[in-house]
């Protein structure tokens, strides 16, 4: 009856420290207000973040209309290495998450020991073995009393580093999928560029058969044949080089993708290119569609839920352990019930003196956050600055395009006019050379002023996070 009694009165004492447990120290996270303008290059209030970065934001590529490009991204969703690496970096906080909650639960271990030993003869008595056997088979539970909130806080700055770490997995797979784009358009940039020096070449090789009957017959020296000649060789030489910049980004989307750059071809393909158009919406948006943001906001939650954690090492750790089993010196009669034991008891950890360690795990967590938020207010800074760098580029490319297209049409007109009055021997074959140079330089630009309106598009559909708002207001 005695033994009775002192268990019911553990058991009720372990109840009364269960539900003293319900204390949790530190304070709960709170997101901090972010300054945001309510338009871009606007006022500027304020506004509580609340990022959605796991909502889908949909094959956002898809709005080229370009099925080559389509195959790229797909490829490269399954293959590329360094978000295989994100994704196993992914996998290991969710590892760390479920170890984190393990510890809310008690602990069973089966701790089954055994041993012979000889004693000496000095230490026997008459009559005694001196050999013995030892049997132990006890299972023991263990719980630790979260009576401070320390695991609770542990599962809550887990549970933040997992949707950190997936936001960081998603964020690498925004920045792969632009990356892949940026440089495809690159890449058809230069083939339009290449097409380009291919024309001009037939066409200085026109040239140059005219200016070599010409010369045969005596109507122009041997300057004018000359310089025929150096133009068609100079063209040539830049459509090689060509060659070397497409080689280049042609290998760099083959390990873009996750294969060989040995392995990986694209045809030549001239390609019209025309930036799609992108209403960037409010500026409070963004916010929630940016998965580098997010990344940011969890982080600071993590770091906050760790200084509640800190805070638990001040107070005293109370865990409650039990064990039953058996124990005998054979093995015959080790299940006997009579040689059953069982053990039941706390145990209270409570710091008294450390050298100030905990103070300084104290005051490193609260850097700790300090350090978050002042990380997260700068990634918020540098998301408004890559939009507004975004819609300021396209902007000017589209009025810098505008006016270059009428240079071009002027050049090629006064070539052209040129030309004619060549072969009708009006003019030199220098003024030809000019023309020629002029609207070649000028049709060059324009095709590269193509390529970068292209690139600085698919930077601004990744400054927004991956997603857009249409003209009817709703999310692509």
């Amino acid at each position: 009856m005695h033994s009775e009694k002192k268990i019911r009165n553990l058991f009720f004492g372990g109840v009364l420290l269960l539900a003293l447990s319900a204390c949790t120290l530190g304070q709960d996270y709170q997101r901090p207000e972010t300054l945001v303008p309510i338009q871009f290059k606007n006022g500027a209030p304020w506004k509580e973040a609340r990022p959605s970065d796991a909502v889908a934001k949909g094959n956002w590529w898809e709005l080229y209309h370009d099925p080559v490009l389509n195959g790229l991204e797909e490829n490269a969703l399954q293959a590329n290495q360094n978000l295989r690496a994100a994704y196993a970096r992914l996998s290991q906080v969710q590892a760390n998450l479920g170890i984190s909650r393990s510890n809310q639960l008690p602990r069973l271990d089966l701790n089954a020991n055994g041993g012979r030993q000889r004693t000496a003869a000095s230490l026997t008595s008459p009559g005694q073995d001196q050999l013995s056997t030892q049997l132990n088979l006890p299972l023991v539970l263990s719980y630790e009393v979260d009576l401070w909130g320390r695991v609770r806080r542990s599962i809550e700055a887990s549970t933040a580093d997992v949707e950190s770490a997936r936001a960081d997995y998603q964020s690498l797979m925004l920045t792969l999928q632009a990356e892949l784009a940026r440089n495809y358009f690159t890449l058809r940039a230069v083939d339009n560029e290449t097409r380009l020096l291919q024309q001009t070449i037939e066409l200085r090789r026109s040239t140059l058969s005219l200016v070599k009957s010409k010369f045969e017959n005596g109507r122009v020296s041997q300057l004018d044949l000359s310089q025929a000649e150096s133009e068609l060789a100079t063209v040539e030489a830049e459509a090689i080089g060509l060659k070397k910049r497409r080689g280049e980004l042609e290998n760099l989307i083959a390990v873009l993708m996750g294969l060989p750059a040995s392995n990986f071809s694209l045809a030549q393909v001239s390609l019209r290119l025309s930036p799609p158009t992108i209403a960037p919406g409010l500026p409070s948006d963004l916010l929630e569609r940016r998965p580098d943001v997010a990344a940011a906001e969890r982080k600071m939650a993590a770091a906050s839920a760790r200084i509640g954690v800190a805070k638990t090492a001040f107070f005293p750790a109370i865990s409650l352990t039990g064990s039953t089993g058996f124990a005998s010196n054979e093995t015959s009669s080790l299940f006997n019930w009579d040689n059953r034991t069982w053990g039941l008891g706390p145990a209270i950890s409570l710091p008294i003196f450390d050298y100030g360690r905990n103070s300084a795990k104290l005051d490193k967590s609260r850097a700790v956050y300090e350090e978050a938020i002042a990380n997260y207010r700068q990634q918020v800074l540098v998301a408004f600055q890559e939009v507004e760098n975004g819609l300021n580029g396209l902007q000017v490319l589209h009025e810098q395009g505008k006016a270059l297209q009428r240079a071009t049409t002027t050049a090629t007109l006064a070539w052209e006019i040129s030309e004619k009055r060549y072969r009708s021997g009006l003019v030199s074959y220098l003024e030809v050379v000019d023309t020629q140079r002029s609207a070649l330089l000028r049709e060059r630009a324009l095709v590269q002023l193509r390529g970068e309106q292209m690139s600085t598009s698919v930077l601004l559909i990744k400054a927004l996070g991956g997603s857009w708002l249409s003209d009817t207001g709703k999310t692509n």
